[in-house]
């Protein structure tokens, strides 16, 4: 029968064996998508956006492939998702091609998001996509890792807002200070002369002024001469000679706020000297920074450097600075009302009298050493019905934005600024001052109106020359910077001696962004020293460090980050920083929570 079929209908006979034919031949299935590309290839936060391109070309096989082509996007996390309308696809001879660009006004999901083109053929009404292909995954949002005041759990509650001082007390902001005592090499004895006299002279000058001492750190230094040995028992020797001329000076060492150590084989006091130090041109230093931070041993640091054209100069000029013992002290002044004041206070605070004894300054000093908050805002409450002063007003909203960053209820906290901002508006209504400025702009920082706040806080810093407003104001308004883009700017913001970790990490996070890596590391490395439990510093270093291509490092580091805050475990586990060691054994490693022996 099939000779037959096969002699009458030869065509219709090959037409029903082609197909059967043609199912058992090997055909590659072509990749629409191969040459589908973004470009940045990490997709950032950049202002108040995320912005890229996506090209690539669809080759044209035959008159029937592809058929009906159609290239969309598609941007999606566990939380939320963007799909965008169709790319325009212009034909040539050979090939589609396409080029489109975004801006994307950035929400908190696209963190965690990937972004995937999808190509489709065919059926104009098809659903699933014919290929797919994950172009980019995550967007790096470093500069929101800028410190601005937000409350994060399981991290400690930041201080916001300002109080205005007296100029008795300034209760609010810690003073810090370095003094340094200097030794002949290989010298644990201290010699008395005019340098060492005057430092002493001015650390028991700043103690006065400063009576209430938060932290004072007494560190040992060694300069790299062999005269100076290789161990660190000249170093502690010397913070220790230090320590007993203190004591027998009548400085008082509270045990629980002091500290004595010693440093040595380590470049880090050698490279906070090269920042001052202006006899050596950029591009010098620069190669300085290259060996110290090239993260190998001491030894061959030592032997890198000395290959440096000019290094016997340099160390001549600065190891002398290292032969010392640094003296850092951060302490406040604690002045407060006498017995009979305080009784006067107490009087008029259960009175409902419009008068009082004590003056506006009095009341100023009792709200400020008053540590409650609800015994602060009694006070400043009162003094509002008894003083036309911005004072009161400006330093009772304070108290409210404090109130308001303890309080996990939002509509509590809502309630809170908005009766900080109406008491700020009637100290505003009274005199123009920068502290109320700089309120007005941190609550608007808060509730997230960063190109707004960042007026308030330009307008702050023009009215005054006071160093330690502007370091506090200039911290934040840096921080803004960082966030709208302006890194260069915000280095300069940070041009203060800070002693708080947020305040040096915020510094670190503009150099980084700058690409400046060798001074983002010096500001990451102070941000860790001033406070080891603040998980931030060792994370910009671990960025640095991925950056730089080392791994090992930034695996280390970044272990020290994550152990230390939840907030920074999430944001490590999907941050575009790390992809490329993200794949490794090792990145999950550090993840794993550790096991105790009775669990095994």
């Amino acid at each position: 029968m099939l000779d037959q079929l096969f002699k009458k209908k030869p065509v219709l006979f090959l037409m029903l064996l082609l197909p059967l034919l043609c199912s058992s031949i090997m055909v590659p299935e072509t990749d629409f998508l191969k040459d589908s590309k973004v470009t940045p290839g990490k997709l950032e936060f950049f202002r108040d956006s995320v912005r890229f391109e996506v090209s690539g070309t669809i080759p044209i096989e035959s008159a029937l492939s592809p058929r009906s082509p159609k290239l969309s996007l598609l941007f999606k996390s566990s939380e939320s998702f963007i799909r965008f309308e169709d790319i325009e696809l212009t034909k040539k001879v050979a090939e589609y091609v396409y080029k489109e660009s975004f801006v994307l006004a950035y929400e908190p999901w696209m963190e965690g998001a990937f972004l995937e083109a999808q190509f489709f053929q065919g059926k104009k009404a098809q659903t699933d996509p014919y290929q797919k292909k994950i172009l980019a995954r995550g967007v790096i949002t470093t500069p929101l890792l800028a410190k601005i005041g937000n409350v994060n759990p399981d991290e400690p509650i930041p201080q916001v807002g300002l109080f205005i001082s007296t100029g008795v007390l300034d209760a609010d902001l810690s003073r810090s200070q370095e003094f340094l005592v200097k030794f002949d090499a290989g010298s644990s004895t201290i010699k008395m002369n005019a340098a060492n006299k005057k430092a002493i002279a001015d650390l028991k000058s700043f103690l006065t002024e400063n009576s209430s001492v938060m932290s004072f750190k007494i560190t040992g230094t060694q300069s790299p001469e062999s005269s100076e040995g290789k161990s660190s028992k000249l170093g502690m020797d010397r913070a220790e000679a230090v320590k007993k001329l203190l004591l027998e000076s009548n400085v008082s060492l509270k045990e629980n706020v002091t500290e004595i150590k010693a440093r040595t084989n380590d470049w880090f006091d050698f490279r906070l000297q090269l920042r001052g130090y202006e006899k050596l041109s950029t591009q010098r230093k620069d190669q300085y920074y290259a060996v110290l931070l090239d993260g190998s041993d001491y030894q061959s640091q030592s032997l890198s450097l000395k290959k440096i054209p000019g290094f016997t100069q340099v160390a001549n000029e600065l190891f002398p600075g290292l032969r010392a013992a640094k003296i850092e002290v951060v302490a406040k002044p604690l002045p407060g009302l006498n017995q009979t004041q305080s009784a006067l206070l107490q009087n008029a605070l259960n009175d409902n009298s419009a008068s009082s004894d004590l003056d506006l300054a009095d009341w100023a000093i009792a709200g400020e050493t008053t540590p409650r908050l609800e015994d602060k805002a009694k006070i400043y409450s009162k003094m509002t019905e008894l003083f036309r002063s911005v004072v009161p007003y400006n330093n009772l909203a304070v108290v409210k934005m404090r109130q308001a960053q303890r309080t996990l209820d939002q509509a509590t906290k809502a309630k809170l600024w908005k009766e900080a901002n109406e008491l700020l508006y009637q100290a505003s209504k009274i005199g123009t001052d920068p502290y109320v400025l700089h309120n007005q702009g941190q609550i608007l920082v808060l509730q997230g109106n960063i190109w707004e706040a960042y007026k308030k806080l330009s307008d702050a810093s023009v009215l005054t020359r006071n160093q330690d407003f502007l370091k506090y104001n200039e911290s934040l308004r840096g921080a803004l910077d960082i966030m709208r883009g302006d890194y260069k700017l915000a280095t300069l913001r940070f041009d203060y001696a800070y002693s708080e970790p947020k305040d040096f990490f915020n510094k670190g996070l503009a150099y980084y962004l700058s690409k400046d890596y060798a001074n983002a590391t010096l500001s990451f490395e102070e941000s860790v020293m001033s406070g080891r439990n603040y998980g931030y510093g060792f994370y910009g270093l671990a960025m640095v460090a991925a950056q730089n291509a080392q791994t090992e490092v930034a695996l280390l580091q970044l272990e020290k980050a994550i152990n230390a805050s939840e907030l920074i475990y999430q944001k490590a586990l999907v941050d575009p920083i790390f992809e490329e060691i993200r794949s490794s054994d090792e990145f999950f490693q550090i993840f794993k929570p550790s096991v105790t022996i009775n669990e095994k």
